[in-house]
């Protein structure tokens, strides 16, 4: 039976401001620009994958579906030939350490890429050590929006989009409902405070009137939901994590339930009797990525029959065949050779594709820029795409890809669930924030 993913809660790791920690590494890492450098051969002719697998505790579950979706895309990539006739290495992860201690494991073990971290606030101490040694680093989970601008050296990817890229799928779902007016409900810290901002923007970019907003902390929503009541919205946006129960309490409690409420993605959950009755019915909620597949779960089963969840599947196994493909169009395994051509492979561009905020760009290519080739779904076709054009446009498990100059998805494809009376919801539609590629 196909399962589906959910969203962990309570990670509030994952939203923390990133600003202290990208200072730090501001003036570290790789000097130029490896994503468009140019470069020579270097390689030893074995491609060989690393993960850093950085969660622990209560996350700890998130960690088998990415070991086992890394562990399909390099079965795959082998029965295609592997690189160059050889077979690709996956190394032996260590869950046990930190991020920065993984990281240096991999440099020593003579990784050629590294896939992950899953923690947005562990991204720059692994940039730091990885990109000194010229590794590129593509996080299959990473989606803090500052992050868009970590100094890397052009070796760090991400095949998640930024939090904020979601919030022109909230407002989307506000105005296809009828709504003329929206106020948006956040939590305190980055995550809540960036998202809110894109929600905004992107209302009253559609014509929406947005009307006042409010914070609040966790635990303490009451005023925040009275404030949101008074404003009498159409439609009311909760960006929380683990404060979002308590939220959606006091909402139901000033009024404000039912369709007339939309979740972020930190924010959805099995609510069930943790609320009123029909406190959720009708309520949507976004989540990032799109439903795996029947087919691709049965896969990842085959791989680790005991896999419970598949959170960052998709997004790992379409990281590691990009960097096989990157490693394929380079005709070299070097870290340095796969960041170069990670870019074309993806069917993004270098230039013309950016935004300043982390959101998925509206798709205008630079002058002059010519649209992707039409895309190739598995690491097999794609190979033989690049017998006959250099550039291809991989489109994976995860949806689109199609990376920019910062190394960030260009498409953010979201699943759009539905809540009934009994505040569990059912995946019913998919919406894509940016271009198609």
């Amino acid at each position: 039976m196909p399962f589906y993913r959910f969203p962990v809660r309570g990670r509030a790791a994952l939203a923390v401001s990133l600003g202290a920690v990208l200072a730090v590494t501001a003036c570290s890492g790789a000097g130029g620009n490896a994503r468009v450098d140019p470069v020579e051969a270097s390689g030893d002719g074995v491609l060989r994958v690393g993960l850093i697998l950085d969660n622990t505790g209560g996350n700890a579950f998130l960690n088998a579906p990415q070991l086992a979706a890394a562990k399909l895309a390099i079965q795959e990539i082998n029965a295609a030939g592997g690189h160059k006739g050889r077979p690709v290495e996956l190394l032996p992860a260590h869950p046990d350490q930190e991020a920065a201690g993984q990281a240096k494991d991999l440099v020593a073990a003579k990784a050629d890429v590294v896939i992950g971290p899953t923690d947005s606030s562990h991204a720059a101490a692994a940039v730091d050590i990885l990109s000194h040694a010229r590794i590129p680093l593509i996080s299959p989970a990473n989606t803090a929006a500052a992050l868009s601008g970590i100094a890397s050296g052009g070796y760090y990817f991400r095949t998640a989009a930024a939090d904020v890229a979601q919030g022109p799928v909230l407002a989307k779902l506000a105005k296809d409902a009828g709504a003329a007016s929206i106020t948006v409900v956040y939590q305190e810290g980055a995550y809540g405070k960036d998202l809110s901002a894109a929600v905004t923007k992107a209302a009253q970019q559609s014509g929406l009137t947005v009307l006042p907003g409010a914070a609040f902390k966790p635990g303490a929503a009451a005023e925040a939901a009275r404030s949101a009541a008074k404003a009498s919205p159409d439609a009311v946006v909760l960006v929380a994590r683990e404060g979002a129960q308590g939220a959606l309490a006091e909402l139901n409690n000033s009024g404000l339930r039912g369709s007339k409420i939309l979740l972020s993605d930190g924010a959805f959950a099995r609510y069930g009797s943790g609320l009123p009755s029909r406190a959720l019915d009708g309520a949507r909620a976004v989540v990032p990525g799109q439903l795996p597949t029947a087919a691709f779960q049965g896969k990842l089963l085959a791989v680790d029959p005991s896999l419970k969840d598949v959170s960052y599947a998709a997004e790992t196994y379409d990281a590691v065949t990009l960097a096989a493909l990157a490693a394929a169009r380079a005709q070299d395994d070097a870290g340095r050779s796969i960041a170069a051509n990670l870019v074309p492979v993806s069917g993004g561009a270098a230039s013309g594709r950016t935004t300043s905020d982390g959101t998925p760009s509206a798709g205008t290519p630079a002058p002059g820029a010519t649209a992707p080739p039409a895309p190739c779904l598995t690491y097999k076709e794609c190979l033989g795409g690049l017998a006959a054009n250099p550039d291809i446009n991989y489109d994976g498990e995860s949806g689109p890809v199609a990376f920019d100059a910062n190394g960030d998805i260009t498409t953010a494809v979201f699943s759009v669930f539905t809540y009934g009376p009994e505040n569990n919801p059912t995946p019913t539609v998919r919406e894509t924030a940016g271009h198609s590629s």
